[in-house]
């Protein structure tokens, strides 16, 4: 096993995987990242989380993986929580939860939406992003007409399209001063998962039968594995 103790460590030991949790709470399933969240200090070697080290912070890696790379996701896409999937598995993952019965296409929102699986909170988030592009978080709260009372249902609506594989996270953004300075703490930016990848990753996984997508997924995952709880290994599947 490959001991993680920088970035570059990280980036190898995903790509040989095809997939993580970003916490080193691995969910039962599996995490290339070696600690966790409430780890003492001195636990992982080098590793520190918040330390905001981009070398050494797991934290830091979400956005460094986003800027420096065109083959890896990074979004709410396992138990509603920060996951990483590669380009070589991310047709996989499209077919198992996206791929229409009997596979040869994958479905879009309006089909899913019209099918009553997703709701119409979703609908709103969606609907902003896929009509301009990269959109800052607080810019589809306002775009979207999300009041303080919603806060909830839009947070909610927001996993639930990052699970769905319909948007995904593509960097962070600052406000800019008038003498063009940064300031402020960043906000996430969002766009639909067809911008980030194009029409090639669509493509290849309307080719890839749902079931064979998941029984290769699950595969993947016992070998990285052996341990995993079958219900968990379902649920990190499908979503």
């Amino acid at each position: 096993m490959l001991i993680i103790d920088c970035y570059d460590d990280f980036i190898e030991a995903l790509l040989r995987a095809g997939f993580s949790m970003s916490g080193g709470n691995a969910e039962g399933v599996y995490s290339a990242i070696p600690v966790s969240w409430g780890d003492p200090p001195g636990t992982g070697g080098r590793i520190r989380w918040h330390t905001g080290d981009p070398d050494t912070d797991p934290w830091e890696w979400r956005l460094r993986v986003l800027n420096e790379r065109d083959d890896v996701a990074y979004a709410k896409m396992f138990f509603r929580k920060g996951g990483y999937i590669t380009r070589e598995w991310y047709p996989y993952f499209l077919s198992a939860r996206r791929a229409i019965p009997g596979g040869g296409s994958i479905m879009d929102f309006d089909e899913e939406y019209g099918s009553g699986a997703l709701s119409h909170y979703a609908k709103r988030i969606y609907s902003v992003v896929n009509a301009r592009g990269a959109v800052p978080l607080d810019g589809i709260k306002t775009l979207g007409g999300f009041g303080r009372q919603e806060k909830s249902k839009f947070d909610s609506a927001l996993v639930e399209l990052q699970m769905r594989l319909y948007i995904t996270i593509c960097g962070e953004l600052r406000k800019m001063s008038k003498d063009g300075k940064e300031y402020g703490w960043p906000t996430t930016m969002l766009c639909t998962s067809e911008s980030f990848w194009g029409a090639a990753v669509f493509d290849e996984a309307a080719k890839i039968p749902p079931e064979a997508a998941y029984e290769s997924i699950k595969e993947r995952i016992l070998e990285l594995n052996s341990h995993a709880d079958p219900n968990k290994i379902d649920r990190f599947i499908s979503g």
